[in-house]
């Protein structure tokens, strides 16, 4: 185990240096010209182009795009990912501040996704062919159909607008006040979770299926074990090992895709913080969110992995 989380740690790195490489280079070759939208519309027409040159430089946008990716590099090793040209302040501390939200986020959502989908997928696989097999199905192929944004627009007119018991937006810091902070978080929450959760409800219910009809399963039947004990005991841990793979990718994915909700919602995550980044091309800022969803969502990627062997005991990791 030690050996191969080593492994995988190693690994890590070529794939973040490939990843943001990439990123640098679109962000390079992508048309328009930062200078530009650093300095204010009516100042750009008085500037001179020694002037403009000068600014470029002053930016370290003047060099190949391996010197500059050098330069970020080196600086990122030493715990520095630069600043935002148009914010001025150190793209650690922007991250810092907007990270957290989209975080809460994400946790929130997989966690009422999982524990609403899991028990439906599981009562619908040991009862198939019943009214809540069938009512379970038509729940799971409307939130798999749904978009995001039409949920998130059909909820605000629910509970926002006719019913008025949630606001339709804005966000209120925890420690400020974790009432408003709640209410306002539910919408959100529950808009990013209802894609996940009808995934999840449908892989938990076809790999019950699947392991219901298993050998082992119909030996333990014919023990005379109980329903419950095949289910929860015998059958359930099995099952899970694609549900936790798919749970754990959907976090990376939702990570990186809050932007719509974001904006709907009027929440300072990171979504919003890369959207105004990418569209007003600033590079230290897009460089530095998109190493962070990278290295969290290979991260992820690993705690599922060495997720497996604490459900499955028969899966070992060679040394």
């Amino acid at each position: 185990m030690g050996r191969y989380l080593i492994r995988r740690i190693l690994l890590m790195a070529p794939t973040l240096l490939i990843v943001t490489f990439l990123v640098f280079l679109l962000l390079f070759l992508s048309p328009g010209d930062p200078v530009l939208m650093l300095v204010p519309i009516d100042e750009v027409a008085q500037m001179t182009d020694e002037e403009m040159d000068q600014l470029r430089r002053k930016l370290g946008l003047d060099r190949p795009i391996y010197v500059q990716y050098a330069d970020w590099l080196f600086d990122v090793l030493r715990g520095d990912l630069g600043r935002s040209i148009h914010q001025r302040r150190p793209v650690l501390d922007l991250l810092a501040a907007r990270f957290p939200v989209t975080l809460e986020l994400a946790l929130l959502s997989v966690f009422l996704a999982s524990t609403v989908a899991i028990p439906i997928g599981i009562y619908t696989a040991v009862r198939p062919g019943g009214i809540g097999d069938f009512l379970g199905n038509i729940v799971a192929l409307m939130g798999v159909s749904a978009p995001n944004f039409w949920v998130a627009l059909l909820l605000i007119v629910v509970f926002s607008v006719h019913l008025k018991w949630l606001p339709a937006g804005g966000f209120v810091r925890i420690a400020d006040d974790p009432v408003r902070h709640v209410e306002r978080m539910i919408l959100p929450v529950i808009t990013l979770s209802t894609a996940l959760m009808a995934v999840t409800m449908r892989l938990t219910r076809s790999s019950m299926l699947e392991v219901l009809n298993e050998d082992y399963v119909r030996t333990a039947r014919s023990k005379g074990l109980g329903q419950r004990r095949i289910v929860f005991v015998h059958a359930l841990k099995n099952a899970l090992i694609p549900v936790v793979t798919t749970v754990g990718l959907q976090i990376g994915r939702i990570l990186g895709g809050t932007i719509v909700i974001e904006i709907i919602f009027s929440l300072p995550g990171m979504g919003k913080l890369l959207l105004d980044a990418i569209f007003g091309r600033d590079f230290p800022v897009v460089q530095g969110s998109v190493l962070l969803i990278t290295l969290v969502f290979m991260s992820i990627n690993l705690l599922v992995d060495l997720t497996y062997a604490s459900i499955d005991p028969r899966i070992r990791y060679a040394s």
